[in-house]
């Protein structure tokens, strides 16, 4: 248990519309966390953006008769004094500049397919989160040295590498996909999620299975996986599960957590992605989203229930009936029976470092350390591990194949070189990731997408010079 009672928890970036409702919610759930003297502070440079969560977290605790300390600061500093757990979840300006990412470097040649986490569109992502996310760590370096970061921001392991690389502070990067996989798993095998065992690594949103197994049986799944996806439609969820099933086919392994994210790391899987071509579309004859402001939709992907059937949709969509209560309004009304934890694993580990309860995890992204064989120690991979009171431990994987190692490898060294970019102010670096970059493209393009994107994006990025 912890040494005292109380336990602070600062959110940095709280004006997130994912993460912080799903963390304050988790948070205010727990009755471990909350049988201590608990202060939750909430923090974002922007106290416009953040009023919503502040007011939800205090409905909340009301609805749920928490006495949990609630604050809320534009001040990190405040937010970071004695803290025990630091949670951060930052994007600059994210559809604005994100859809830069994506169509700029496509201009220059690239056939990079999402522009989020690899990929030349991620490097800036990567640079723009960089210098934030740092400065936080740096803070956290005098305020509350001891404290875990637990990062939710993109791209996860290029800025949990760069806090690894720039700082001393303890930090775990979580997400989601491998949760992702293991659904497309069920649904091809036709078992439920809860009788799956996996076993899981690689590189955050390019992870694989090394073994998928029957909780009560034990039997290896690999067999039955194989006869299942030859027996399966061939365009069946094309864009979440084409390129997925084909590199399955070709490496032996079921990558996760679904096609327009593993494709960021593959040379050839544009032609495995539809919904590239309706990316933050727009017509160029009439529009120019970054002068006019009018940023266009994002679409994760065609196979989405909300985009599944577009050409059905009508010409001039009816406008929802007057009244009908926002997301904002229904999170506001739920009831302590409608509240439920999610799946993300953040205020799990809390717990089991807090209370000393040994926890598994299916996935964090840490540095490797040789817990995978053939991929550099200092750089940040996706793998299992437990949690107890003394910290994160990751589990020691079998090596991966040959061809999936050098894949990462090649990522880890561009992971590197943008972290040199950002130290040393050099677009020099970031022109060699770039270079080397699976969807990266000619030397000559390369150097102006690079100038077009630090003109473009001058008051996000860091500075940096040739």
């Amino acid at each position: 248990m912890s040494k005292s009672n109380k336990l602070k928890i600062a959110f940095i970036g709280a004006g997130s519309s994912s993460f912080c409702p799903l963390t304050v919610t988790d948070i205010l759930l727990s009755d471990k966390l909350n049988q201590l003297k608990l202060e939750l502070c909430l923090m974002d440079i922007s106290e416009e953006n953040m009023a919503f969560n502040e007011a939800y977290a205090r409905k909340t605790a009301g609805t749920l008769g928490r006495n949990t300390v609630i604050t809320a600061t534009t001040s990190l500093e405040k937010a970071l004094e004695g803290a025990d757990f630091v949670v951060t979840a930052i994007d600059v300006r994210r559809n604005y500049y994100w859809s830069m990412d994506f169509h700029i470097p496509r201009k220059y040649g690239s056939r990079q397919i999402f522009g989020e986490n690899g990929g030349p569109g991620s490097m800036f992502h990567t640079l723009r989160n960089m210098g934030p996310l740092v400065e936080i760590a740096k803070t956290m370096e005098r305020l509350c040295p001891d404290a875990l970061m637990i990062n939710y921001s993109n791209p996860e392991a290029k800025l949990v590498e760069a806090v690894s690389r720039l700082t001393k502070i303890k930090v775990i990067g979580l997400c989601h996909g491998i949760n992702m996989g293991i659904h497309q798993l069920s649904m091809f095998l036709g078992i439920p999620e809860e009788d799956l065992e996996t076993k899981a690594c690689g590189l955050n949103h390019f992870g694989w299975f090394q073994e998928i197994r029957h909780k009560k049986t034990g039997e290896d799944l690999y067999p039955l996986l194989r006869e299942r996806e030859r027996q399966a439609r061939k365009l069946a969820l094309w864009d979440e599960l084409a390129l997925s099933r084909t590199a399955f086919r070709i490496y032996g392994l079921y990558p996760y957590p679904g096609a327009n994210h593993i494709g960021e790391y593959i040379s050839w899987a544009e032609d495995f992605f539809a919904g590239r071509l309706v990316q933050f579309y727009y017509d160029p004859l009439v529009e120019d989203p970054w002068k006019m402001g009018e940023i266009p939709e994002f679409i994760y992907s065609l196979s989405s229930p909300s985009h599944s059937e577009l050409i059905l949709e009508p010409l001039f969509p009816e406008p929802e009936p007057e009244g009908t209560p926002s997301w904002r309004d229904r999170m506001m009304n739920l009831t302590a029976e409608e509240m439920k934890p999610s799946h993300e694993a953040g205020v799990p580990i809390m717990e089991a470092i807090t209370f000393n309860i040994r926890t598994p995890l299916k996935a964090v992204n840490v540095q490797n350390k040789g817990m995978i064989p053939g991929i550099q120690d200092d750089m940040v991979v996706e793998l299992p591990a437990y949690v107890d009171g003394t910290g994160i431990h990751p589990e020691k994987m079998n090596p991966l194949p040959d061809v999936i190692t050098e894949m990462i490898r090649i990522q880890g060294t561009i992971h590197k070189l943008l972290v040199e970019a950002y130290t040393e102010k050099s677009r020099r670096k970031l022109l060699q990731a770039l270079l080397i970059d699976p969807n990266g493209t000619s030397y000559k393009n390369s150097i102006e997408l690079i100038n077009e994107m630090c003109e473009k994006q001058k008051d996000a990025l860091p500075e940096m010079y040739w």
